[in-house]
Formats: structure tokens, sequence, C-alpha cells
């Protein structure tokens, strides 16, 4: 898991950055392919042009072969709609998203670093605190499982990962 935390920029905004093995296209591909993108996040269709939609269910407990015993999560499917804001193939997406009556907007912002790509998550239109700690500590996550898949690495039980990060996230943020 990688210990780079995100941070929340303005209260209702979190930013969190990874640099992953390249070459930008490998990476644009996770982010915007349903299958590749399903075995780090969430799979499902998107238009990738401005006004695009998508429905992507997130799976959290099938990210991990490794079985977790964390809370009533394991069997949650969460439907997730998308709509494509802007986009910049390969460096910009930007999704308004919708997800059990929140909507929020996401930014994946990819920049070439030699051999490796820097990506950039900005969610943002968080209004509500707890969500915007969920939030935290599942980007954190998500990102260490996509570092991971690109590292030939185990993956972790989604969920009981997400509750230790949650629980530094609350630390981090109310310090």
């Amino acid at each position: 898991m990688n210990d780079e935390y995100g941070v929340v920029t303005e209260p209702a905004t979190f930013r969190i950055e990874r640099l992953l093995p390249g070459p930008i296209e490998r990476v644009w591909a996770f982010c915007t392919e349903s299958e590749k993108r399903g075995k780090w996040f969430a799979a499902g269709p998107l238009e990738l042009k401005v006004g695009g939609r998508g429905r992507w269910i997130a799976e959290n407990s099938k990210l991990s072969p490794t079985p977790d015993l964390a809370e009533f999560r394991n069997d949650m499917k969460v439907p997730l709609d998308v709509t494509v804001l802007d986009i910049d193939p390969p460096r910009l997406l930007v999704m308004q998203w919708n997800a059990k009556g929140n909507e929020t907007e996401v930014t994946f912002e990819l920049e070439a670093r030699g051999d490796n790509v820097l990506l950039v998550v900005t969610h943002s239109r968080v209004t509500d605190p707890a969500l915007l700690l969920g939030i935290a500590g599942g980007w954190h996550v998500h990102l260490g499982i996509l570092l991971d898949l690109f590292h030939g690495r185990a993956i972790p039980p989604f969920w009981s990962t997400h509750a230790r990060m949650v629980k530094e996230y609350e630390a981090r943020i109310n310090a």
C-alpha cells in the first residue's frame, strides 16, 4: 500500500497523486476501459466524449482475491452514473458522478514523467464531511490497488484496508 496521503485542498475537495509506470496510454486505458478499470475501481462503459455517459458498478470486495472479514460490505454493489464534462485523451478526464444521491465531480489528470506517469485524482463537490473521509480512504486504497497491479504485487482486502485508511485520514484531516 502506498503511504503517500492525499490532501483536502478546500472543504469539499480531496486530491491525491500517484506515480505509476508508463507509458501514459497504459494508465489512460486503466482509467477509461471498463475491463481494466474494473480491476482496480469500477467496471462499466463510458462514452469518451463531452456529454458522454456511463454506468459503472463498484464491487470493492471483488478487487482482491483475499477474503475480507471486515463488516457487512463484502457483497455491496454500488452503481455510479457518470457524465463526461471535459476530456483530452490521454491527459484529462473530468466527470460528474452520481452515487447514492450524491452528485460530485472527479478529475483524472495524467502527465508523462520520463518512463512514469503522474496520475492526479481530484474529487470535488463533496459537501458531507463523513462522505469526504470515505472518499479519501477509498481513493487511497483504489490507487494502491492500481499501483499493486502495475507492479505485480498481491492486492490487500479492500474493506479492512479502507476502514484503516478512513481512520488515518480522519486523524490527518482533523489535526
